[in-house]
């Protein structure tokens, strides 16, 4: 079955997305890993992730535990250097499937205040033909009608779609919908794929 469209995930496979990195830049390695086995900013980015108040949502959270305060508001006045720096190679790729003609999806847990702040510093966040943000449709993956909502909205059968992302779960939930799926470990694999697909030649995936 041909593929007629690629959808991507956005952090790790078009931007960096590693938060412990400038903690412990700021805080040094043993201040983060306690900070993170005491408060859950994980679970609080998931809330974001599902359209709850980004600011709101990490100042709930710095009030909740003031021994951390100024640490937990780093997440919000520093977010970008989290969400940071591109991939250059996955960018390249995703422009050369556009100028092929074949289209590209996003399907991405983020929310809707820090995607707009990565779409201002990224162009190539807002080259998609389709945006399927979680913190717009208040649902995430591996949930299943995030999936179920890009199929409908599309109208591309889930044979047909290719979908890319770095967590094995998020895969396995695409998988059992029948999506072909990649799982994302370097943008140099994608490209392998890509070209394996008779999406891309060599030339165009370089």
């Amino acid at each position: 079955m041909t593929i007629e469209a690629v959808v991507f995930d956005i952090g790790n496979v078009l931007i960096e997305w590693n938060p412990e990195r400038l903690y412990d830049a700021e805080i040094g390695p043993e201040r983060r890993a306690a900070l993170f086995a005491s408060v859950d900013l994980h679970g609080m980015n998931e809330r974001v992730d599902l359209g709850e108040d980004f600011h709101a949502q990490v100042s709930a959270l710095a009030a909740a535990h003031p021994g951390w305060g100024a640490e937990i508001m780093l997440w919000h006045d520093r977010w970008i250097e989290m969400a940071s720096p591109e991939i250059p190679r996955s960018g390249r790729l995703l422009r050369a499937l556009k100028a092929r003609g074949v289209p590209v999806f996003a399907l991405s847990n983020f929310g809707v205040e820090t995607f707009e702040i990565a779409r201002a510093r990224y162009p190539v966040l807002a080259e998609f033909d389709a945006l399927f943000v979680s913190g717009h449709l208040r649902m995430a993956k591996p949930d299943a009608p995030i999936y179920d909502a890009l199929e409908r909205e599309t109208g591309v059968a889930p044979g047909r779609l290719l979908f890319t992302d770095d967590r094995a779960d998020n895969i396995a939930a695409a998988h059992a919908r029948g999506w072909r799926t990649h799982h994302f470990t370097g943008p140099d694999g994608l490209a392998d794929r890509l070209v394996a697909e008779g999406l891309l030649t060599d030339k165009d995936a370089a």
